[in-house]
């Protein structure tokens, strides 16, 4: 207990939710007889103590008023915005919160802070219902309601549609256009929600139980990666009357002035909620202040709020570590049931599966990751109506810029070489160069960077005709919101990166100087995680080299305990929904079976380390084995860093697209 008066007690409470993760909060116990039972969710900047009054930050404190009244009241805390202390003045600059950090490790396995928010809720309310209907003698229950402001109201309302045994809902300030929720904070960034909930649909699904929403000012929140805002009354009154309305039905109260918004938990409010709850009006209590017994109250917060996380971020560290196994589930032994465990072999040889039979599938499985991992538009392609131009010239090659159109508003732009000594008639083996974050393609021709080594150019040089096509991530932020709107709609960054290369490899495919057949993937960087999505997902691709980018993805993007985390960069579009359990590097390759795929990895590379490459890559062996395909594979480590070697990748590219090892 902390405090009490001779209407109340206040508790500290835990309540257990699952496995590591505890919910935290206060408790209010009125002295009996209680009239209603409420879970009231603050939002992300709030301690549950403000609610009660105990802080003296002059803010409204709607759980003091329904205390007076005889409401019992569960008051969580839920994952904070709190700025994380930053190792680098890079991350620094990022304003990483804890709700953000959260966020990113969770959404790449499936989960997400707001998901998180509210199984600690659900689970207060379990726990909640238990201790009434125990103090109530097995009675009839009282009603249940549940309320938040923010980030809480935002949270209450999921929580809400969820569950039906919330007799009345209130909502205050989180209630606008869902269609503009790809404009807000990141870690309310809900993959495909756009096409499938939108703010009508999620309000509908609390119906028939009563609804009332509050147009108050929003949490102010301002950052690069998102905003919150507080809508104009003509948005929240145009989507409030969306919510589907039935006579039988009581319809959702809009508690609000058009003229400004009110509250957040206006007197108007909270009457109307206590009516909905209780059929009885408030009641105007004491309002002296509540001495909290505690001795070291901001000590007490902190720890609090630590432990939120940490709990979280614990849970979330051990999907990580236990994510392979999923994965081998989800696609290998789902693919190969006779692959699972096996006894103990002595044997010398073992015999091969035929190719064939692993084929349906590899088709199967490639539609999976190409429409829930990266997402698909189904627009056809336009006709490409390629423009061209000529942009550079050696004594081996000639370089022309190609555009090409691919969706309205959305082209397709690369630099296409050719050898001097191409023959009338003749078709050649093309190598699509591909460059990596924030290049461009000269940058793979004629820049003499030490990243790339002009890949482009030596191989015109050796006879291949390339193709250096430019993939969106260049302009650091500027594409990470691009990503962020597909995310809304169920789609990605590759999403449109891999339509692009769809019309690239049509276009290729008609030039008279082209073999089709033999079109070939070399990637850096992002270029090498383009090796791993677009190659696996387009067929037309013979073969794919990864280099500088190859690793264990998931470890890689969600792992706390890495220096080369994404954890630890500015890159908060790495994430992609649930990939963790079905799509790591070994099992975007296996979709390039029974194709020729190699890696190309520098030992000082910092992308990743050796082991994660020799690791993922080992498990594609092994596949390729089964079938008599090992030698299909190849992986070079070299001593350097993160660039194109062009040693035995180059080796590979003429033994598996059958072109004369010529010197230059």
């Amino acid at each position: 207990m902390i405090t009490e008066t001779d209407k109340f007690q206040v508790f500290q409470v835990r309540w257990q939710v699952f496995g590591p993760v505890q919910g935290h909060g206060l408790l209010v116990q009125p002295r009996p007889p209680s009239l209603a039972r409420c879970i009231l969710v603050p939002d992300a900047d709030q301690e549950p103590e403000e609610l009660l009054g105990m802080t003296s930050n002059g803010n409204p404190a709607p759980a003091r008023l329904l205390a007076e009244s005889g409401w019992e009241l569960l008051i969580p805390t839920i994952v904070s915005r709190q700025v994380r202390p930053a190792p680098t003045e890079q991350l620094a600059r990022a304003k990483y919160t804890q709700r953000e950090w959260i966020y990113r490790q969770a959404f790449h396995l499936g989960r997400h802070v707001i998901g998180y928010d509210i199984q600690r809720i659900l689970a207060g309310a379990d726990w909640l219902t238990a201790r009434s209907y125990a103090a109530n003698n097995a009675g009839p229950p009282l009603p249940l309601g549940i309320a938040g402001y923010g980030e809480g109201g935002l949270i209450a309302w999921y929580t809400s549609a969820l569950d039906s045994r919330f007799d009345v809902t209130l909502l205050s300030g989180c209630f606008t256009d869902s269609d503009l929720a790809w404009s807000e904070p990141i870690y309310r960034n809900v993959w495909s929600r756009g096409s499938t909930f939108g703010s009508a649909e999620l309000a509908s699904m609390i119906l028939p139980r009563r609804l009332i929403i509050e147009h108050s000012p929003f949490p102010q929140v301002e950052d690069h990666k998102g905003a919150l805002t507080t809508p104009e009354f003509a948005t929240v009154e145009q989507q409030w009357k969306k919510i589907p309305q039935h006579p039988n039905l009581t319809q959702p109260l809009l508690v609000s002035n058009p003229k400004s918004p009110i509250g957040p938990w206006s007197a108007e409010v909270l009457e109307q909620f206590a009516t909905a709850m209780t059929g009885q009006s408030l009641i105007q209590g004491n309002n002296s202040s509540l001495v909290d017994l505690r001795k070291d109250v901001d000590l007490t917060m902190e720890t609090r709020r630590n432990r939120t996380v940490n709990e979280l971020e614990s849970h979330v560290q051990l999907l990580v570590r236990q994510s392979e196994h999923v994965r081998d589930d989800f696609f290998l032994y789902q693919a190969r049931p006779e692959f699972r465990g096996g006894a103990w072999s002595t044997e010398r040889t073992h015999p091969v599966h035929p190719p064939e039979t692993l084929m349906p599938v590899i088709e199967q499985y490639r539609e999976r990751f190409y429409r829930e991992a990266m997402g698909r538009f189904d627009t056809p392609l336009l006709p490409s109506n390629a423009r061209t131009r000529k942009v550079a010239e050696t004594e081996h090659w000639t370089a022309y810029d190609v555009v090409l159109d691919v969706h309205q508003d959305l082209f397709a732009w690369g630099i296409l070489v050719l050898p001097k000594d191409l023959k009338p008639g003749e078709r050649r083996p093309v190598v699509v160069c591909q460059h990596g974050r924030n290049g461009v393609p000269r940058d793979t021709l004629d820049r003499g960077t030490s990243a790339y080594n002009d890949f482009a150019g030596k191989l015109a040089e050796r006879g291949f005709i390339t193709f250096a096509p430019h993939n969106l991530y260049r302009g650091e932020d500027r594409y990470r919101w691009l990503d962020r709107k597909a995310n809304a709609v169920g789609c990605s960054l590759f999403s449109f990166i891999i339509a692009q290369h769809d019309q690239i490899l049509r276009w290729l495919a008609t030039q008279p100087y082209v073999d089709e057949q033999r079109i070939a993937f070399y990637g850096l960087s992002y270029g090498g995680e383009t090796a791993v999505r677009v190659p696996t997902v387009l067929p037309q691709y013979c073969l794919s080299i990864c280099s500088g980018d190859f690793n264990q993805w998931t470890r890689k993007v969600a792992a706390t305990d890495q220096p080369f985390s994404f954890m630890n960069t500015i890159e908060w579009e790495m994430p992609y929904w649930n990939l963790g359990n079905t799509f790591d590097y070994a099992e975007m390759t296996y979709l390039m079976f029974p194709r020729p795929f190699m890696v190309e990895r520098g030992h000082h590379d910092r992308v990743g380390r050796d082991q994660w490459v020799a690791h993922e890559f080992a498990k594609v062996r092994w596949l390729y084995a089964q079938f008599g395909l090992a030698d299909k594979l190849d992986v070079q480590y070299f001593q350097g860093g993160h660039s194109i070697y062009g040693d035995r990748t180059f080796e590979f590219l003429h033994k598996h697209l059958g072109w004369p090892n010529t010197e230059k």
